[in-house]
């Protein structure tokens, strides 16, 4: 759950730092959590949060940026925080830890 609601915040505190040099940043950091979520879903077997988290990964890629407008690219940081926040609640991993030990 807390790379999902880690990567909601990030989001929406990235509304402000659209167009500066910080930016870079939050798309690295955008990519990082939504490919450990796809592998948390990978666990869990629910490969249907694939087809929000990928596209996230893809439209965030610092490697081979997308450019977008900024009025586009504002709604995707909204609809990507409420995609990240609705994975972190609904991937459930299930556990492989021995307990009682």
């Amino acid at each position: 759950m807390l790379p999902g609601l880690l990567g909601a915040v990030v989001l929406l505190a990235a509304l402000a730092l659209i167009g500066s040099s910080w930016f870079l940043w939050v798309e690295y950091v955008v990519a990082i959590l939504a490919l450990i979520m796809c592998v948390f879903a990978a666990q869990g077997r629910q490969f249907w949060w694939f087809i929000a988290l990928i596209p996230i990964a893809v439209i965030w890629n610092p490697v081979w940026p997308i450019t977008l407008p900024d009025l586009v690219l504002r709604l995707l940081h909204i609809v990507g925080a409420a995609a990240f926040i609705a994975a972190g609640i609904g991937i459930r991993v299930p556990s492989t830890g021995q307990q009682g030990r």
